[in-house]
């Protein structure tokens, strides 16, 4: 190209880039604090929360409807490639379960995304197989299905408040393994979160129920009963952790003192697990350390969870 030539296509090279608009900045999530490996697993041990103050809601709202739009490309790459998705939510009471399902579900297309949170059974399903009304909800192609609880009932409500007697309860530690492993081997990805919040919140939640006449309807005599047998629920926790979390099915554990924070970590867990197309690499990345963690950080130290394995009937002495 002669001199000339270029003189002249300079000046429209020029306008051609300025009349496209330009690229838009892609988020980019906020780093999490380095910590080191030792902080991450005194933070599991001692069930303290790590932050001393709570994520503010702009942040939060700016940070969730971009995890949100990520959740849309999950959801229409399930239904073009025919994935099927179980997640299940579980903790103590007023952890947080509900609303972070809330949170997943918001703009989720409702035909190809459910909630399944069953009563308690009838007179037909307690003659059933355990798992029986369970397995009538799992997903078909294309579909993504969260348990607002789940089986797991009977490792903890179940075992604690006597609703189940020792030999079901242990059958149930027993198949639940095989269980789990046919349901990932059929190709279903199962996804298990536990919910932990700390004594002093989950009273302040049951207080703040007591008092708000909205949400009057979360508190069960189930949950009332359940701040008197803290130690209980946790000894059932403990247990379920060392006879379920598997290499097919492990436990993800997320700390949900700070319920905004809880549920934008949940999500992050969950996308960065899935290699799902046009993925923001930038916003999706791994969860925070502090906040998501797994059960074997929990039960690591196991010689005291044996003694404590059995149904609280079946104990010597």
């Amino acid at each position: 190209m002669s001199v000339s030539q270029t003189r002249n296509s300079a000046p429209k090279t020029a306008a051609k880039a300025a009349a496209q608009p330009a690229a838009e900045a892609k988020p980019v999530a906020k780093p999490f604090p380095k910590v080191s490996a030792d902080q991450i697993r005194e933070t599991f041990e001692n069930g303290k929360y790590p932050y001393d103050t709570k994520l503010g809601r702009k942040e939060y709202e700016t940070e969730k409807a971009l995890l949100q739009a990520e959740l849309l490309k999950v959801q229409r790459w399930v239904g073009e490639t025919g994935q099927k998705f179980v997640l299940l939510f579980e903790g103590r009471d007023a952890a947080g379960k509900g609303g972070t399902i809330k949170r997943f579900m918001e703009h989720l297309n409702p035909r190809e995304a459910r909630v399944v949170a069953l009563n308690k059974p009838t007179d037909e399903e307690r003659g059933q197989w355990f798992y029986q009304r369970y397995i009538s909800q799992l997903p078909t192609e294309g579909e993504m299905v969260f348990y607002d609880r789940s089986w797991y009932n009977r490792a903890g409500v179940e075992r604690v408040m006597g609703f189940c007697n020792p030999s079901e309860y242990l059958e149930f530690m027993r198949q639940t393994p095989e269980y789990e492993r046919m349901l990932t081997r059929s190709g279903i990805r199962l996804y298990k979160y536990w919910f932990s919040v700390t004594r002093e919140e989950q009273k302040r939640r049951f207080d703040s129920r007591k008092d708000d006449p909205l949400k009057r309807w979360k508190l069960s005599p189930v949950d009332v009963a359940s701040l008197s047998k803290w130690d209980d629920y946790t000894e059932a926790k403990e247990a379920m952790f060392f006879y379920t979390h598997t290499a097919d099915a492990p436990w993800t554990i997320i700390k949900s003192n700070d319920k905004k924070r809880a549920r934008l970590e949940c999500m992050r867990h969950f996308l960065s697990t899935v290699d799902y197309p046009d993925k923001d690499y930038n916003l999706v990345r791994s969860p925070d350390p502090l906040i998501v963690g797994h059960a074997s950080q929990v039960i690591h130290n196991s010689d005291h969870i044996l003694g404590a394995s059995l149904h609280p009937d079946q104990r010597r002495g």
